[in-house]
């Protein structure tokens, strides 16, 4: 009795789920950082060989991976590889065996669904269902700004393509659901690292120096609160320090001190006007101190906005590989994803993976303690490799 191409990738990709876990499990134990996934590229390239599908590596770390009828349209899928600086706290037998770096973010899960997906469209085009050809874009540092899709788009990984979906995991969804949402899903994202420079000296004599300390404090609360002020508010900015340094002793000021934070909005309009305006108020707000500021303005990336007939097909994906139940709402966040730059070249979709254990706790991405139903692996899969031929 033959199969429809729905049944046919859903049955691949059961027969393959336990070894997609023990892949995610082997990423997980050996996590790389941003241009630096080398192993993780190997591993990825080892794969494609054994299923059959070609492959050409780009220029350091990552690969693209295409199979399919040579004639008729292009879609993309795209999975990112690296992983983060973040300690791992979990005591799973599959802990990162790397120090001070793990796969917080739940790429992994997003390779070995990936994968299983290839494996699926793989079997599907040796048996003749393949409708359409699919190139598979293993994406490195995503983690980093402006990320590593701009390195990839210059390479050519959009030539030719209609289409281009994702998936990233959301530990706030139960496993067999995907998050879907038309428009913007993520918001822009910019990095700032600011170093005031000035006279230091003795504490009990702030007034022979340019009190390089209180003008640190100041900068950083009045950066937050005067940028609240002049961006629109339905621009939904917030800008948040993550890092601040300066000084060795109780009794002296210091002569440098650092900030570093994100800048984060949901309006893309906005955020191209960002970075004139922040730079215009760090001088403002440090010039009664008469210290000195040197800006590093990282621009990250815009928001994931998905095309709405993309974000359609990828609804009938979910509604096809995993019921009507499936399709969940989600809401815009403030989180960056570099996705964006693929989706302002061709019309795509983003969806949120679910990875909580049904009743069982919610987890935050980038954190230690992240933990995944590794299950949403084999749905991944299923959702990805739907969303290609639908």
């Amino acid at each position: 009795m033959s199969l429809t191409l729905a049944e046919s990738l859903a049955r691949s990709v059961d027969i393959v789920a336990p070894d997609l876990i023990e892949v995610r499990r082997d990423l997980h134990a050996h996590p790389e950082l941003s241009w630096h996934e080398q192993r993780t590229t190997d591993l990825i390239a080892t794969w494609m060989d054994k299923i059959g599908i070609p492959f050409e590596r780009f220029d350091g770390t990552g690969l693209m991976a295409e199979i399919g009828p040579e004639a008729g349209p292009v879609v993309a899928l795209r999975a990112d590889l690296d992983a983060l600086p973040v300690i791992e706290t979990s005591q799973d037998p599959w802990k990162s065996i790397v120090p001070g770096v793990s796969h917080s973010c739940g790429h992994d899960v997003h390779m070995a669904a990936m994968l299983g997906a290839a494996v699926a469209l793989a079997e599907a085009h040796v048996d003749g269902l393949l409708p359409v050809r699919v190139r598979m874009i293993f994406q490195p540092a995503e983690e980093v700004m402006p990320g590593g899709a701009l390195k990839l788009l210059a390479a050519g990984a959009l030539r030719g393509v209609s289409r281009i979906f994702a998936l990233h995991c959301d530990p706030s969804l139960d496993v067999g659901q995907v998050g879907l949402r038309e428009g913007p899903i993520t918001g822009a994202s910019d990095q700032i690292h600011v170093t005031l420079s000035g006279r230091g000296g003795h504490t009990s004599r702030p007034h022979l120096t340019e009190d390089l300390t209180f003008a640190l404090g100041n900068l950083l609360t009045q950066l937050p609160a005067v940028l609240s002020r002049r961006f629109d508010p339905r621009a939904g900015a917030s800008m948040v320090w993550g890092q601040i340094h300066s000084g060795n002793a109780a009794n002296v000021i210091p002569s440098t001190g650092e900030l570093s934070g994100t800048l984060r909005m949901l309006d893309p309009a906005a955020w191209h006007q960002a970075e004139h305006l922040v730079r215009g108020l760090i001088s403002d707000i440090i010039e009664p101190f008469g210290v000195s500021a040197d800006v590093h303005y990282v621009r990250g990336v815009p928001p994931v906005v998905n095309d709405f007939g993309a974000t359609q097909t990828l609804r009938r994906a979910v509604t096809q590989a995993l019921g009507p139940g499936g399709v969940a709402t989600t809401a815009q966040s403030l989180g960056g994803e570099d996705f964006a730059w693929y989706v302002e070249a061709v019309p795509g979709s983003m969806g949120r993976l679910g990875t909580r254990t049904p009743d069982g706790p919610t987890y935050d991405l980038h954190q230690g303690n992240l933990r995944v139903d590794e299950r949403a692996i084999a749905v991944g899969a299923k959702v990805l490799a739907m969303a290609a031929v639908s």
